[in-house]
């Protein structure tokens, strides 16, 4: 069998490609991933997507788009795309389980956030543990949180959380910033923000507690260990496009994002959109990703239209 749609991905973006698409009859296939439902299924309260005005626990978000796309005809399995071939339509998909075939394609597997690969961090995400500033800041108000990182992107999450935050400390591996100058400059003017540098942190605690107290730190020059107090931790060192299977196939950044074509979900190659995380960085947030999973069915409906017009 080929499908007219397969959307790989089921976070915001291809639960709504998956509901537009459903609802134009092109009954799609929705490949979870290795991340069902994407950084959301991560994330406690959201309280940023409109219509909610209580704010909503982000695995429920996932599952009600989910269901959403599934009363329109969407199928979804929990399987992870391994290989694909693009050289020739229609597409092929191969899974642990399945070889699929598809006459369209819609990229929507988002990206991972790098973590420090800590347990305790796991079972903290979403209880103190943030990988997004601008979704969780607001939850610190008046409080100690820390940023680890070193880039632009750490100095972006540390001065926006100066909103909020009473004070915001960045821990650093190394003893200068990686950070253009100007963010650098920005932070390390900010009477909020101050640095601990050559550290690492080798625990969060307390999970048990299920929320972020402390953290233990390591000098990484002199091995000398400490214990410090927060009340969040935010992981700022980057994010990892789920782009590996397309490697060599479409068109890239340099970090593995997927380039698309103007204000489009158009890629490099014809019968492939990208939606969500996959080709955004900049914005990364649940309600760009349902909007560009919006363009991405729109642009798939009238290229197979095309197609058999």
């Amino acid at each position: 069998m080929t499908y007219k749609v397969l959307i790989l991905g089921s976070g915001c973006a291809g639960s709504t490609a998956a509901i537009y698409a459903a609802r134009a009859d092109l009954a799609p296939l929705v490949l979870e991933g290795k991340e069902p439902g994407g950084q959301l299924s991560l994330t406690t309260d959201v309280e940023n997507y409109p219509g909610f005005p209580e704010g909503i626990q982000g695995p429920d978000l996932v599952a009600e788009a989910k269901k959403q796309a599934q009363r329109f005809g969407a199928e979804y399995r929990q399987e992870t795309a391994l290989e694909a071939d693009l050289s020739s339509r229609p597409f092929t998909i191969k899974t642990d389980d399945n070889t699929y075939q598809t006459q369209a394609l819609i990229v929507a597997s988002g990206a991972s956030a790098r973590l420090l690969g800590l347990e305790s961090e796991w079972k903290l995400i979403g209880h103190g543990v943030s990988t997004c500033a601008t979704c969780d800041g607001f939850f610190f108000r008046n409080q100690k949180v820390a940023v680890v990182g070193g880039g632009d992107t750490a100095m972006e999450e540390a001065i926006f959380l100066t909103k909020f935050a009473d004070q915001v400390t960045v821990i650093h591996r190394r003893d200068e910033l990686r950070a253009s100058k100007i963010m650098a400059d920005r932070a390390g003017r900010n009477p909020k923000i101050d640095f601990l540098w050559d550290s690492v942190i080798t625990e969060i605690l307390d999970p048990e507690k299920k929320e972020v107290q402390s953290v233990r730190l390591k000098n990484v020059k002199t091995g000398e260990e400490s214990e410090r107090e927060f009340d969040g931790v935010f992981i700022a060192i980057g994010h990892q496009p789920n782009t590996q299977i397309f490697e060599g196939q479409m068109e890239m950044d340099g970090n593995g994002y997927l380039k698309v074509k103007g204000a489009s979900s158009l890629t490099s190659v014809e019968g492939v959109f990208a939606a969500g995380d996959v080709h955004d960085h900049v914005y990364r947030q649940a309600i760009t990703a349902a909007g560009s999973g919006c363009k991405a069915a729109i642009d798939a409906e009238r290229w197979l239209e095309a197609q058999h017009g």
